[in-house]
């Protein structure tokens, strides 16, 4: 038989029957479907970030800039990472973002600390400090996950910083710009400076000018007062001649002044005898025998009699007075005012020529009054302007910063790198290759379990020929790839710890867990292997290539497209992988538990089945004797 009809033979017997038809084709397309679902699921995992759950916790309390502004940059960054869907953001306290990076529920956490403001405007109050973005991951969550969780906050923290060295550069050209605005003010006090200086000397020139006419003035007053000094050089001699005149008029006045005092006496012993008649007659009528009324009639009648004489006495004595007064000062009075007289027109001429030069002095006045309010004004000004300069260079000054050496650096420095991340990690994987080991240890334990099957008939023929319980011959099936898988579990476990030196954190626990994952893809793979037979084994290694795609070992399983969630959930891998990470990271070991319950459970489901597959195969029948497939 050559080796063209030996290969035609085998060729037929595979593809006669209708089932080997359809195992050829299955076989043919298991290249592609593992191919198409691995390249599906992981063609743009990028894009599908926004499914993947983060916590953000904003504890920001924003701050107050040196103009006034307030600045709550917490805010702005949280608004910025919500709206732009990178991730299935969950904005949460500080607690829950704690705890549900620890549970699983978030695959990482952003904290935003109460300061973090304050710090991005600290450079701008020269007290500069680093503005702290706090990321909490869980490599017991996903390993991926915890990378993609640094890019974005490198992506965080470089859009923070560009708006800070916006805002620094902004405020920088702010100061420069203030600087140049007191500038032009400084400048514009200088030109006021300059403009009252220049109103001085105008003034000081109207007053040099005005000094000129009255110099003119007070000389000409000089010469009014010499000529005036002239004038009265002859007034002694003439005071003397009046002194003569008027001992002359007072000689004369005397002697008409005595001989009318001589009248006056005479006038008034004449007046003294009347009295003294009076008397007298009143005596003699008293002595006749007159009455005292009619005496007294006699005495009025001699007194009204009399009163002329006394009018006249009285008259002579007071002209004697006058007389007196006027001989003493009439002769001095009379020459006095002669010469005066005489002496009044060159006096007058003096005075008025003094009069000229002093209005020509109060002109000169006036027109030096009026320099010195222009010298005043511009004087004034002056100040004004070197008060505004004054103000607007210390004002100037004010506003340009003078930070020491060792603050300038550190300033620029912070404006140079203003944020800082600071990484806390509840569990770390420590390597690349440590991160990807739940996902290969849990492939490989199906894996192994899968190979088993090839080699290890499912249920046993002589049991089932026997009428055995079919419990028990599930179990007899069962319990020998127990025991191998669990053979292959522990040589595994030992060379990735021993030879590989991956150390999980809890070595006794994670040890025990891979003995459960095994057996329980043991009691899955046989179920099949005892339901379907030889169909059983290709649905278990499509189950294969479906829990590679969704059990998540690689990126965060939220990555995949939507419609394979399913498998994620409702197989087993993702449990498996999701229980060996908290274990051998030390993270949560509540979700292992809830893991375990779900590896358990789907334990049981098989040997539930492989029990029915076993109760039905006690019947035989000719599909079984003669099957159309043998794998």
């Amino acid at each position: 038989m050559t080796a063209l009809r030996m290969a035609f033979n085998e060729l037929r017997r595979i593809t006669s029957g209708k089932l080997p038809k359809l195992a050829v084709l299955a076989l043919a397309l298991v290249p592609l479907l593992y191919a198409a679902l691995y390249l599906y699921a992981n063609k743009d995992p990028y894009a599908n970030l926004n499914q993947v759950p983060a916590a953000l916790v904003v504890q920001d309390k924003g701050a107050t800039a040196s103009d006034g502004t307030v600045k709550n940059a917490g805010e702005d960054v949280a608004t910025e990472l919500i709206s732009g869907h990178k991730f299935d953001w969950h904005r949460v306290s500080a607690d829950d973002a704690e705890e549900g990076v620890r549970n699983g529920s978030y695959t990482f956490a952003l904290t935003l600390p109460e300061d973090f403001s304050q710090a991005l405007l600290s450079s701008g109050e020269f007290t500069p400090r680093q503005g702290v973005i706090m990321l909490t991951t869980n490599d017991a969550n996903n390993y991926l996950g915890s990378t993609i969780a640094n890019q974005v906050v490198a992506e965080v923290r470089r859009s923070v910083s560009v708006k800070v060295g916006a805002e620094a550069a902004d405020k920088l050209l702010l100061g420069f710009s203030t600087i140049r605005a007191k500038t032009v003010e400084a400048a514009e006090g200088a030109t006021t400076l300059a403009d009252g200086q220049q109103e001085a000397l105008t003034g000081s020139q109207k007053l040099v000018d005005g000094a000129g006419p009255l110099a003119d003035g007070a000389a000409q007053l000089a010469a009014g007062l010499r000529q005036l000094r002239d004038q009265t050089q002859d007034l002694p001699v003439q005071a003397q001649r009046l002194a003569d005149g008027a001992k002359q008029v007072s000689d004369g006045n005397e002697t008409v002044a005595k001989a009318a005092e001589d009248y006056a006496a005479k006038a008034q012993a004449l007046v003294g005898r009347l009295d003294q008649v009076n008397g007298d007659i009143a005596t003699r009528l008293r002595a006749a025998g007159f009455t005292e009324e009619q005496v007294q009639r006699v005495l009025q009648t001699l007194t009204e009699a009399r009163a002329p004489v006394d009018d006249a006495n009285g008259k002579v004595q007071g002209t004697a007075g006058q007389l007196r007064t006027l001989a003493n000062g009439a002769k001095q009075v009379s020459d006095g005012a002669a010469q005066l007289a005489a002496s009044t027109p060159a006096l007058t001429g003096a005075i008025t020529k003094l009069d000229d030069g002093a209005a020509q002095v109060a002109a000169g006045n006036a027109q030096l009054r009026d320099g010195a309010t222009s010298l005043r004004d511009g004087e004034q000004k002056l100040l004004d302007g070197t008060t505004q300069l004054r103000d607007g260079l210390n004002e100037g000054v004010q506003q340009i910063p003078n930070p020491d050496d060792p603050t300038r650096e550190s300033t620029a420095d912070t404006i140079g790198d203003p944020v800082n991340v600071r990484g806390v990690s509840q569990t770390s994987a420590g390597s690349y290759g440590a991160g990807l080991a739940p996902f290969f240890l849990g492939l490989a334990t199906w894996i192994g379990a899968f190979v088993l099957f090839l080699l290890l008939k499912p249920l046993s023929r002589r049991g089932l020929a026997a009428g055995q319980n079919a419990l028990r011959v599930a179990l007899g099936g069962w319990l020998p790839g127990v025991l191998l898988g669990a053979a292959q579990v522990v040589i595994m476990f030992s060379v990735v710890t021993l030879v590989v030196d991956i150390r999980p954190t809890h070595p006794v626990e994670t040890l025990g867990f891979l003995l459960l994952t095994s057996a329980t893809f043991v009691a899955v793979l046989h179920a099949l292997n005892a339901l379907l037979g030889a169909v059983g084994k290709f649905v278990g290694l499509v189950l294969l290539i479906l829990q590679l795609v969704s059990a998540g070992g690689t990126f965060p399983w939220q990555t995949i497209p939507v419609p394979l969630y399913p498998l994620h959930y409702g197989l087993p891998m993702g449990y498996a992988v999701d229980g060996l990470r908290h274990l051998m990271y030390g993270g949560s070991l509540g979700s292992v538990g809830k893991d375990a319950l779900i590896l358990l459970a789907y334990l049981v489901g098989s040997l539930a089945l492989s029990t029915f597959a076993a109760y039905k195969q006690r019947v035989w029948t000719p599909s079984r004797l003669k099957p159309e497939l043998v794998l």
